[in-house]
């Protein structure tokens, strides 16, 4: 289990993902919890973290103000990163080594969970699930009865069934295009 980076503990590890060839990124936001029994955050920053795969844990990603989302392509090349505080996504290439470089902006929208499909479009919630394609130009929104939705993915036989949680309640939703991945 890891608690903690270079001696302090980690704000509240959140979304992840697993690289194709092995290691893990997941964001790090501060989200002061009820229960927690201590002070305000020991990193000085809301980061994305890499885990490889022999354990040994790296600040991927600093300058964001509260990273939520992440997902990546399936080839392993590229990360998205939503900043949620700041309503924006950013895309980063990934290195041999699972360091990230290139941020670069995708879109202004931040988002809660997010996911893609076989064609690289990206999902993002908040007001249903808006579609982004590879470039980062919108092309749909799938409305969504719930006045705010937080995680998505694909699953189902064919992973053709997009499921979104929301505030109060889960829905499914059958699609054209087959998912590869999830939060």
């Amino acid at each position: 289990m890891i608690e903690d980076y270079q001696g302090k503990l980690l704000n509240g590890p959140n979304d992840i993902w697993i690289h194709p060839k092995g290691g893990v990124y997941f964001t790090d936001p501060f989200y002061k919890r009820p229960y927690w029994d201590r002070g305000p955050s020991e990193q000085g920053g809301q980061c994305v973290y890499y885990m490889s795969t022999d354990r040994k844990l790296t600040r991927a990603a600093e300058g964001l103000r509260q990273p939520n989302g992440i997902i990546g392509t399936p080839d392993g090349k590229l990360l998205y990163v939503a900043d949620i505080r700041a309503g924006k996504t950013y895309s980063y290439k990934i290195g041999a080594d699972g360091s990230l470089a290139g941020k670069k902006l995708f879109c202004e929208m931040g988002s809660d969970g997010m996911t893609i499909d076989r064609d690289g479009n990206v999902y993002l919630t908040g007001r249903g699930v808006t579609v982004f394609d590879p470039s980062g130009k919108r092309i749909q929104n799938i409305p969504i009865d719930a006045d705010w939705t937080a995680n998505v993915c694909f699953g189902g036989k064919d992973r053709q069934t997009l499921f979104v949680t929301a505030k109060h309640g889960l829905f499914a939703v059958a699609t054209r295009v087959q998912g590869v991945g999830s939060q």
